[in-house]
């Protein structure tokens, strides 16, 4: 499958790596730090479940933004500290993850199309774009949402201080706008695509990677 090998090949360097971090973390008894990496590892395996038990396979490039995202956040952000240690950490975060929110939107719509190009979709581009971006948008939300119940019921700091607010309002505003940020560049990009049909667009090389990879979910067109 086209590239799947070097998917692998950066998944396995990668599950390495947090091995490597989780065992010297134990070694240095930063149970904190080796449980993350541990998590993180756990996480890397997701996308083989998710195949086996859904018989659905994503595209590698978007597994290894979610591998980044996932280790940029949990491991880097919670573990090394990096959220303290650098104030644009979690803005940078939460946009990026509003892209990959609407990138996944995109599939879950063009999937629900059951076209083979995108050039068929019965769906207009701009139906599909919106879909994206309230599906980044709904996401953003029910991640304020778990870090208020988790603030909340157990005591923890995932709403931070910010600005001078010691309340965590303005930290969660600035997640949601920036959330909305990426998710507004993915889903015009990914509009742009739909619309013209337009090779050189990642989003186009994710769509039809999906649809190479799960052709069941695709019927032709008649």
């Amino acid at each position: 499958m086209r590239g799947s090998r070097p998917h692998r090949w950066v998944t396995h360097a990668l599950q390495a790596c947090l091995v490597v971090e989780a065992m010297l973390a134990l070694m240095n008894r930063q149970w904190y730090l080796a449980l993350i990496s541990l998590l993180v590892i756990l996480i890397t395996f997701f996308p083989l479940l998710f195949e086996r038990q859904f018989r659905i396979r994503t595209p590698p490039p978007l597994q290894l933004l979610t591998f980044g995202f996932v280790i940029a956040a949990l491991l880097l952000g919670e573990g090394r500290g990096f959220y303290s240690r650098f104030w644009w950490w979690d803005i940078a975060l939460h946009t990026v993850a509003g892209g990959l929110f609407s990138a996944v939107g995109f599939l879950l719509a063009y999937g629900g199309n059951g076209m083979r190009r995108v050039e068929d979709s019965i769906i207009k581009p701009g139906f599909i774009a919106l879909f994206a971006l309230m599906f980044s948008l709904g996401m953003g939300v029910f991640w304020e949402i778990f870090e208020f119940s988790m603030d909340s019921l157990f005591g923890t700091r995932m709403q931070r201080a910010m600005l001078g607010d010691p309340s965590g309002l303005t930290d969660t505003m600035w997640d949601l706008v920036m959330n909305t940020v990426g998710a507004l560049v993915i889903s015009a990009l990914g509009w742009r695509c739909l619309k013209y049909a337009e090779q050189g667009i990642f989003l186009k090389d994710w769509i039809d990677t999906f649809i190479e990879r799960n052709p069941r979910l695709f019927r032709k067109p008649h």
